[in-house]
């Protein structure tokens, strides 16, 4: 006799499900986009919320470490930011909803909920598979965002920076940009929180790069210390492109960035930059799904970790190289200061190599400060503190270097030193 099992639904699932049908008629969307977000709701309630029997959160039981969900988009009220980089276009989303500039010199910006009420935005409400929790909750209750399209050619002399700001409640955000060829561009992706009560943020941006493009795209995640943020970024990485993505992570209390980058134009290189500050107790966890589809790619990853108190963080970077994909240099890395007995990181580097002529290597380090530096500067005059928060800083300030731009290094080494203050 066989007996069926059935998964009782957490709090938080529950939770979910209550808040899509109490939001369904405010939602956005024409009868396409509704029956997608019914479907992706539909998926989620059967399968649940991912446990660490499902291989790509094996580190990070969901189900388990989503206690609550804010029941509402909440009501807590916000303005933009001064930007990251003086100069810098902004474009705001605050609250969940686009706000002020919806323009910006020499590129064609339309607002998401626009593309979800004429039903264009339905064939990329999808979810990756079976395991794409973000996908899923992303897509039932996305409300805005920004549609952005660089033209051929575009040379932005600043960054464009688009801020996700809230104060709290549910919150749900797209951003589908498209570079068009020898486009040259720096983006600013910053999810920010103002003092308010707890918020579950998804957001997913789905990002095309054309032949020749030249594009920096920084990830800046400043969300408050109860917070549950759920990032993916989605990439397609065309002939001779070049993508530096640099994400750095500085908040949340459950936190979860997946990067899903295809590789599909030849001659193209991906160089990855992550900055993971964790402290208190804290759950983050990055995510790289890499395919080399085509002959002729690179890519190089690199991570820097600081683990303080009792934080737990984790990194799987899984590089895939395609039987086409001959002449693929990839090389990825995971480096990570231990600051605590308590503080926990767990790395997963894996390589799937289906070509016969590639260079392909990974390697992982996990280490403390080395007593012998700290106590050379102890030597000359500098307390312990400031001393270990010199070489946390420097430990990760390289990576930053690499961005060339002074104006956007010195900003983001401003955000990594004023979290190193509170914490170091």
């Amino acid at each position: 006799m066989n007996i069926q099992t059935t998964s009782r639904l957490t709090a938080a699932e529950t939770a979910l499900i209550e808040a899509y049908n109490n939001q369904l008629g405010d939602l956005p969307g024409d009868g396409d986009v509704l029956a997608v977000r019914d479907r992706l709701l539909d998926d989620l309630k059967t399968a649940g919320l991912p446990t660490r029997r499902f291989e790509a959160w094996h580190y990070t039981d969901f189900k388990t470490l989503l206690r609550s969900v804010p029941t509402d988009i909440g009501a807590g009220s916000v303005e933009p930011l001064s930007p990251t980089v003086p100069g810098s276009a902004v474009l705001s989303v605050l609250q969940g909803s686009t706000s002020g500039k919806t323009s910006v010199d020499g590129l064609v910006v339309r607002r998401y909920t626009d593309s979800l009420a004429d039903g264009s935005a339905a064939a990329r409400l999808t979810a990756l598979g079976r395991d794409d929790a973000i996908g899923r909750i992303n897509g039932s209750f996305v409300r805005d965002g920004y549609v952005i399209e660089f033209p051929d050619g575009t040379e932005l002399d600043a960054p464009l920076e688009i801020q996700f700001i809230h104060a709290g409640g549910q919150i749900h955000s797209r951003l589908p940009v498209s570079f068009g060829a020898d486009v040259k561009a720096t983006v600013i992706e910053r999810h920010q929180a103002v003092p308010g009560a707890a918020a579950m943020v998804s957001s997913v941006s789905d990002i095309k790069i054309g032949k020749g493009a030249e594009v920096t795209w920084i990830i800046l995640q400043e969300q408050g210390t109860e917070d549950t943020h759920l990032g993916q970024i989605r990439v397609d990485l065309g002939a001779q492109a070049k993508l530096k993505l640099f994400v750095i992570n500085a908040g949340g209390k459950l936190v979860r960035q997946e990067l899903h980058v295809k590789v599909t134009g030849e001659g193209s290189d991906l160089v990855l930059r992550g900055v993971n500050l964790l402290g208190g107790d804290t759950h983050t966890d990055v995510t790289l799904v890499l395919g080399h589809d085509v002959p002729h790619t690179g890519s190089t990853e690199i991570m820097r970790n600081v683990v303080f108190d009792r934080a737990r963080g984790v990194f799987q970077g899984m590089i895939r190289v395609a039987p086409d994909a001959q002449k693929t240099d990839a090389r990825m890395a995971c480096n990570t200061l231990l600051m605590s007995d308590d503080a926990e990181f767990s790395v997963k580097p894996e390589l799937e190599i289906f070509a016969d002529d590639v260079q392909c290597g990974h390697g992982a380090t996990v280490a403390d400060i080395d007593e012998n530096h700290l106590y050379y500067m102890m030597a000359r005059g500098i307390p312990r503190n400031k001393a270990r928060a010199m070489l946390v800083n420097a430990f990760v300030a390289e990576i930053i270097e690499e961005l060339e731009d002074e104006a956007l290094v010195e900003a983001l080494e401003g955000v990594i030193s004023d979290w190193l203050e509170n914490h170091a």
